[in-house]
């Protein structure tokens, strides 16, 4: 049996990606024909269809997608061995960490803090938003990502998932807004509330509190970045709902005052690497 032509398969990947044989071609600097005749010749070394036509644009039969997953592994992989055998022997290794951009600036410290001030180590910290991280990260372009919500992982994805910490989630505010002897009913009924945005985890465990005990709070503002709501946490703009490692600065130097802790809520960090044939061995010092 033929061996399979690895340049047919790359430019297959790029087709697959692009959805379109004239672009494709144009990034990969060849004839439009002869892109099509590599393709073609593809798909008689595997017996298969790998694209339909439809209207201008090309489509993945289930044979393409099949093939597209197993592409993407394959070229991932030589970019890791490359990436890997490429700093063998430098002064300092980079560990690259991504984080999504709600999250607490205090966690991302705590976690990293083993490796900050090693001479050895460069740390490249890239913020964003989950899809964004996860392609990344699936991409090889990041040896671990930051998260207070665990990924989805099938067959394609083997995600290793550490569940690094579990904080718990208070009302916590400026002693101006603190009323001593009032419970946390009176609280959450009476003074405004800053609040994570609906679309979140921790909004979905205190709209429940809130429910339970038939309060329709007063939304002073709802945020999805940390670090704007512990901006406004220190304002006094409201109280806000967060786990108190968000400002524990600002707890420790008493300009914030952890009011009550909300029952049954937390939120739990983890750290989440793929699978790889050549793992970054600065994560043995940072994951359980």
């Amino acid at each position: 049996m033929a061996a399979l032509n690895y340049h047919h398969l790359r430019y297959f990947r790029e087709v697959a990606h692009e959805g379109h044989l004239t672009r494709a071609a144009q990034r990969l600097n060849v004839s439009q024909s002869a892109l099509s005749a590599q393709i073609k010749q593809l798909e008689d070394r595997l017996g298969q269809a790998l694209f339909e036509r439809q209207g201008r644009s090309l489509q993945l039969t289930e044979a393409g997608r099949i093939a597209l997953d197993y592409a993407d592994t394959i070229f991932a992989a030589g970019d890791e061995l490359t990436a890997t055998l490429q700093q063998t022997g430098h002064a300092r290794q980079a560990l690259r960490v991504g984080a999504l951009a709600t999250l607490s600036r205090n966690f991302q410290l705590t976690f990293l803090k083993p490796v900050l001030d090693r001479p050895d180590v460069e740390v490249v910290l890239r913020a964003g938003g989950a899809a964004e991280l996860f392609s990344a990260l699936n991409a090889l372009q990041l040896d671990v990502v930051l998260t207070n919500e665990a990924p989805q992982a099938d067959a394609l994805q083997p995600y290793r998932v550490h569940r690094i910490d579990e904080q718990p989630v208070s009302l916590i505010g400026t002693p101006a807004l603190v009323e001593l002897g009032d419970s946390l009913a009176e609280r959450l009924a009476r003074a405004p509330l800053v609040l994570p945005t609906r679309s979140s985890a921790l909004r979905i465990g205190i709209d429940g509190v809130l429910a339970q005990l038939e309060i329709q709070p007063q939304i002073a503002a709802e945020i999805d970045d940390m670090a704007m709501l512990r901006l406004l946490t220190r304002e006094g703009v409201g109280l806000a709902v967060i786990p108190p490692i968000v400002v524990r600065d600002e707890l420790e130097r008493g300009e914030l005052i952890e009011a009550d802790r909300l029952p049954a809520l937390s939120e739990t960090f983890y750290a989440v690497a793929v699978e790889r044939r050549f793992p970054n061995p600065l994560l043995r010092d940072l994951l359980p």
